[in-house]
Formats: C-alpha cells, sequence, structure tokens
C-alpha cells in the first residue's frame, strides 16, 4: 500500500525550534524541509517529522509509552547512527546494547533524547525480516 514516495508524518511538541533544528539538522543530520514562526519540517531518514512549538513539553525523557525512530535493515546505517551520536556527543539515555539477546528478536539499540525530552530510538535487528 505505501509508496516508496509516500512518507510516514511524525509531529511532536518542541519547547524552541532553533534547539529543533540544532539537534535534528546538526546532531542527527536530518535535512531542514520548512520552517514558520510555529513549527519546522524536516526530511527524518525519508519521513515527515514536525516539531511544533509548545509550551508543555515532557518533564523529563522517558522512553516508554512514547518514543519514536528508525529501524535500520542494514547494520553499517546503524553503526554510522552511532558514531555520528558519540562524534557530536548527543543525549543518550541508553546504549548502544544488545536487548533480547540470544532470542530471534535480538537486536542493537540505542536511544536518544532531543531538546524537548521527545525519545528517539534507533535500532537493527539481526535478522531483517523482525523489523515490522
Amino acid at each position: 500500500m505505501r509508496d516508496q514516495l509516500d512518507a510516514c508524518h511524525i509531529a511532536i511538541p518542541a519547547r524552541d525550534l532553533d534547539e529543533a533544528v540544532e539537534f535534528y539538522v546538526f546532531g542527527l543530520g536530518a535535512k531542514l524541509a520548512r520552517r514558520y514562526g510555529d513549527r519546522v519540517t524536516f526530511d527524518f531518514f525519508g519521513d515527515q517529522l514536525v516539531c511544533h512549538l509548545c509550551d508543555e513539553v515532557p518533564d523529563e525523557a522517558v522512553a516508554y509509552p512514547r518514543h519514536f525512530g528508525v529501524s535500520f535493515a542494514r547494520a553499517d546505517d546503524f553503526d554510522r547512527l552511532v558514531r555520528l551520536v558519540e562524534t557530536r556527543k548527543l543525549r543518550t539515555l541508553s546504549g548502544p546494547s544488545v536487548r533480547f539477546e540470544g532470542t530471534a528478536e535480538q537486536h542493537r539499540t540505542i536511544f536518544l533524547a532531543d531538546p524537548s525530552n521527545n525519545v528517539l530510538e534507533f535500532k537493527n535487528y539481526d535478522d531483517p525480516r523482525l523489523q515490522f
């Protein structure tokens, strides 16, 4: 049903749009698509991420139950992301680590927090069929 030209749309709160641009563009390497006074839109690994200016952001970065991110099909892409996080000293909540070790669902993961305490998870399954 989804075409390669389609993009998943994710909208999250941001207390400061300059901080959001700094984190997503200059931290993670997302592409800035559009910026308005109340929101900023990014090409986030091929999907559309919109940070809406908001006074109500999470008080702390907590991964569950709400987080988003990318499940990389290729281990090399996950490795590059981890190196980027380490080089740019982005705030991590946990990882990189291995979850469900020794099971079919074994995967590497890293959790990050943006400046507004939105939590991102990036991962790579040993068996790419478990990506979904």
